[in-house]
């Protein structure tokens, strides 16, 4: 094949292709070799770019994560951003809790959760966020999973059951609970004189 109709790909590019590839037929089957095929090149050639597919995929969950914004004060708001930035992509949620399991990757989600812990003064933020983090990457990953067994009929026949009812609110609860009384400590007295 000549250079012109097979550009030589990049980190980028091969990122970018697992990703539509990771939508298209989940994680399951996201494989170095379709990938490859997608690229029209060897499957060894991938390994220029990525050492292992582990680092791969430490890759797209960074880039399904970079969307989580940074700047809320709200803690729920912040959890619903990370829980969002997971349901973009099919299979998102499996692949960002796969690559925490590791510690591969950044830890972006929970760097922006700690911080709108911190900025409601709670003096654990660290932990809290890490727990919060756990419960948000838990709670995606069921409900990716119901809605994949409700799409192919795995689920048992509950007529038009929305098999993601009434999960809002349970999320809310969730992160509500984990998070605690979060205002800033209050001021201690003052010794009388």
């Amino acid at each position: 094949m000549s250079p012109e109709t097979n550009p030589r790909h990049d980190r980028d590019s091969v990122a970018r292709s697992a990703l539509a590839l990771l939508d298209e037929v989940g994680l399951a089957d996201l494989s170095m070799r379709r990938i490859a095929a997608r690229l029209d090149v060897q499957p060894s050639a991938l390994y220029w770019h990525f050492s292992s597919k582990q680092e791969l995929l430490a890759e797209l969950a960074d880039r399904i994560t970079a969307s989580i914004p940074g700047d809320s004060t709200s803690v729920l708001t912040t959890a619903r951003g990370i829980r969002d930035a997971l349901f973009a992509y099919r299979d998102g949620a499996e692949l960002v809790l796969s690559t925490y399991a590791l510690q591969l990757g950044s830890s972006h989600a929970q760097s922006v959760l700690t911080e709108a812990l911190r900025t409601h003064g709670a003096t654990d933020a660290a932990d809290r966020g890490a727990a919060i983090l756990h419960f948000v990457l838990g709670h995606a990953t069921l409900v990716q999973q119901r809605m994949h067994a409700d799409s192919h009929g795995a689920l048992p026949a509950a007529g038009e059951l929305d098999v993601t009812a009434g999960l809002d609110r349970v999320f809310d609860l969730g992160v509500t609970a984990l998070a605690g009384s979060l205002s800033a400590p209050a001021t201690p007295p003052r010794a009388r004189a």
